[in-house]
């Protein structure tokens, strides 16, 4: 008798430190293989302050690296692979020319160099149309880093073909198809929820031709076929199908199983979110948060996710590991460190808010701040517990604007990977919040690879092709929370003084 041969979906996320690559085996949702490339951290450059961008062929390169690494420790060929699902750092701008070639940098999430554009056009469109129609300002999304380009590299913009988001881009390598999704373009301002089309009055606003935007195709669904130029790259078979693509947030989020109204997810990587679902057109009228299309959003029946991003969040910890520990130090030894200092680390505080503009904060900018150094008390572990608890009390000071929209954060769910894997991170905001927090055993790559499954009708239902994942670990709030709040109010009332000036 014949053996069958096994066949395998393949996620890839496309993060600004890295990218990673899953391979689910089809009959039985095993994970076979979790890997990343490179093994540190890619490079984001800065040419000026607050500008934040990385090149597109790194990407590929790195992309690369990462199919090639999972096919070998799945031990499998890469012609058992029947499809592919794309997760994506969310917000990037990427510019092609008629042949395909990228243009410049990709300026990514963190850059904030068109912050002052966004606040303009908000001005300019109205509060009224931005926050019904747009469900936010549009602020420093991809839509005004478009309209930088076109003011200050004229001649680069001139060129422009095709304007993409990094997954589309990562899709566009593979399958030679220039197309985006709905979810994507309205994570990049550029879909009007009321009118259910490009936002043509934002384009208008900015003087750029809706032409283009390339195709767009359902978040779900048959999106390319995989080149022989990039299959032979990628050690795949040409004509494997790309059957899902979505943003890191609502790809996390659906990797999580948050899929409904009241859900919630949460990451601690580069950047620090928490994520949650409503079943209405909402936004915040003070931009701190902002809603985009969830990936199961449609326009009969609305699922629309509130983010909340801290943008100096898992970047401010790898500063501090880097500076004081160096590059090659595992943050298991920092968080043992760490753990031997008392909550509040003996009055050391760290404002964690040195990655750009941060929009929970009104895009106010106010940089990375290292407060209460005492030389006679304070050692590294100090500096370590500090910068853990400044970034969980990012995330509970901004967690008061999704209550304040309603969100109930009773339970959080989290991947098992980068900041939740800290025990000390973790409690302190299920103290601070009241919350459990579940973290469940799967990356957004692995959600990637399920969803393109589901995309590409291997599976029926999302739910079915999702599954419960296992759970790693709860926290549930502490009975006596008192050095802890003492501990939060106290890094609030600097961070206040140093908002008002």
């Amino acid at each position: 008798m014949e053996k069958r041969v096994k066949t395998y979906l393949l996620g890839i996320d496309l993060g600004s430190s890295s990218v990673k690559a899953a391979l689910v085996e089809l009959d039985t949702h095993r994970v076979c293989a979790q890997v990343q490339a490179p093994d540190t951290e890619m490079d984001i450059q800065a040419p000026k302050p607050g500008w934040a961008e990385q090149d597109p062929e790194m990407w590929w390169q790195q992309t690369v690296r990462a199919v090639q690494k999972a096919l070998k420790t799945a031990d499998i060929s890469g012609n058992q692979v029947v499809g592919i699902g794309i997760s994506y750092q969310m917000h990037g701008l990427v510019l092609v020319d008629d042949a395909g070639m990228v243009l410049r940098p990709s300026i990514i999430w963190c850059d904030s160099r068109a912050v002052e554009i966004g606040k303009q056009a908000y001005l300019d469109l109205g509060s009224e149309y931005c926050n019904t129609h747009l469900l936010n300002s549009p602020g420093n999304f991809t839509a005004s880093k478009l309209r930088w380009v076109q003011l200050h590299e004229p001649e680069t913009f001139r060129k422009v073909r095709w304007v993409m988001l990094p997954g589309d881009y990562l899709a566009f390598r593979m399958s030679g198809l220039p197309a985006t999704t709905f979810s994507g373009l309205s994570e990049g301002v550029f879909w009007d929820f009321k009118q259910k089309t490009i936002a043509q009055n934002l384009l208008e606003c900015y003087q750029i031709d809706a032409g283009l935007i390339p195709e767009i195709v359902p978040a779900f669904g048959n999106q390319g076929l995989l080149t022989a130029k990039a299959a032979q790259e990628l050690g795949l078979q040409a004509g494997i199908p790309i059957g899902y693509r979505a943003g890191d947030q609502p790809n996390n989020a659906l990797s999580l199983n948050v899929l409904h109204p009241g859900d919630m997810a949460a990451t601690g990587g580069t950047s620090g979110v928490m994520y949650g679902v409503v079943d209405t057109l909402a936004g915040d009228a003070k931009q701190r948060v902002n809603s985009f299309a969830h990936v199961n959003h449609l326009p009969e029946k609305p699922r629309i996710g509130i983010l909340l991003c801290i943008n100096g969040a898992g970047s401010q910890y790898k500063w501090m590991r880097d500076f004081f520990a160096g590059t090659h130090t595992p943050y298991v030894e920092l968080e043992k460190m760490a753990a031997a200092v008392p909550v509040g680390a003996e009055g050391l505080q760290v404002l964690p808010f040195g990655n750009g503009a941060e929009r929970m904060l009104e895009n106010k900018n106010p940089g990375a701040h290292l407060l209460g150094i005492d030389f006679h008390r304070h050692g590294k572990g100090h500096f370590y517990r500090a910068a853990l608890e400044g970034i969980a009390f990012s995330f509970v000071y901004g967690a008061q604007v999704l209550k304040d929209l309603g969100l109930n954060l009773g339970v959080v769910r989290a991947g098992n990977d980068n900041l939740f894997q800290s025990d000390i991170f973790s409690q302190t905001i299920s103290n601070l919040l009241g919350c459990r927090i579940e973290v469940l055993q799967r990356n957004g790559a692995v959600g990637a690879a399920l969803a393109a499954g589901f995309g590409l009708g291997i599976w029926s239902d999302l739910e079915e092709a999702l599954a419960d994942p296992a759970q790693v670990h709860a926290y549930a709030p502490a009975t006596d929370l008192s050095a802890h709040q003492e501990a939060f109010e106290n890094w609030k009332e600097k961070l206040n003084r140093i908002l008002i000036g």
